[in-house]
């Protein structure tokens, strides 16, 4: 199935100032968000509990928040979880307070409430939450490196250098936008990150290999006209692939409940923005790093050089002639 037509060449890269412009300053305002306003980080990274509560009327939510206030766990935050029924309780706490069975307490404490039950403790001490927060941080940047190692070996210094200025603007991207709608962070987002840099990663891949291959078969000298016409060719398919993720996960985000929503719009920022980059970014970028062809053929006429002298040597060293 094709979106577009394979024989026509779109001009991409005459246009690629203003695109890394919109870039430039989607990832500006991103970093402007997170630094001014910061991210949501939740039970997993800060510490604290977790009291999921099901009533059999929806929850007064204003009724439960006033009870709260004339006790210990003043500054909680209650919210809506999934339906007018359910309410998640988050409380920031010390580890001497999770040793406490937050469970049984809040039961006595929300008692004139309503009628309602406990469905769900979940407790992470602050040490915990710490260690959580400089993990995830060691994942992100040891992923980062063996990309940069791995594309640096597969292709060339400049597609490496290109690949990662591509996946940090996206990963900058999604966190502006977890930010701006004060997602809450947690190991599900941290799955979800790490997961839109495999997925953006393999996207960048691919138009990175028709570039390599338009380079080594195409009569073009002008870096521009190969990355137009690679990138031309691979349209329908980067654009197929991110339409049936992009599909599955608006399934996900709509109907998979509470639980996931943070996993789902992070992903689905994700999509949007990789494709985006796979498209208009990541390629500009190798353009802008003056990725030389004739420097690239000349290397890779150099290698089949000694490939053929080695073949040549074997083939002479079978027949007993050397």
């Amino acid at each position: 199935m094709e979106m577009f037509k394979t024989d026509t060449i779109y001009d991409f890269m005459s246009k690629r100032l203003p695109f890394l412009g919109l870039s430039g300053l989607l990832v500006i305002a991103s970093i402007v968000l997170l630094l001014t306003k910061g991210v949501n980080f939740g039970i997993d990274f800060a510490g604290g509990t977790i009291v999921q509560v099901k009533y059999e009327q929806p929850a007064p939510i204003d009724k439960i928040r006033e009870t709260l206030k004339q006790t210990k766990y003043t500054n909680s935050s209650i919210t809506e979880f999934g339906s007018p029924e359910e309410v998640v309780i988050r409380v920031t706490g010390t580890s001497n307070d999770l040793a406490n069975d937050i469970g049984d307490e809040m039961h006595k404490i929300l008692a004139s409430t309503g009628n309602f039950e406990v469905r769900r403790v979940d407790m992470v001490g602050p040490k915990v939450g710490g260690e959580l927060r400089e993990k995830g941080l060691m994942a992100l940047t040891l992923s980062l490196i063996v990309i940069l190692a791995y594309v640096s070996f597969r292709f060339e210094w400049r597609f490496a250098v290109a690949s990662i200025l591509a996946l940090i603007h996206d990963i900058t991207i999604a966190l502006g936008a977890i930010s701006l709608f004060s997602i809450e962070v947690n190991l599900d987002i941290l799955a979800a990150i790490l997961t839109l840099l495999g997925y953006s990663l393999n996207d960048t891949i691919i138009v990175f290999d028709r570039i390599r291959e338009g380079v080594q078969t195409l009569k073009e000298s002008v870096l521009e006209s190969v990355v137009n016409e690679s990138v031309s060719k691979t349209l329908s398919r980067t654009t197929l692939t991110s339409l049936t993720t992009f599909f599955v996960v608006v399934t996900l985000f709509l109907f998979g409940g509470e639980i996931i929503h943070g996993f789902a719009f992070t992903m689905l920022v994700g999509i949007i923005v990789g494709t985006y980059s796979s498209i208009f970014v990541a390629a500009s970028f190798l353009v802008q790093l003056k990725f030389s062809i004739s420097d690239f053929r000349a290397k890779e006429a150099e290698k089949l050089k000694r490939q053929k002298e080695k073949e040549k040597m074997r083939a002479m060293y079978e027949q007993g002639t050397v």
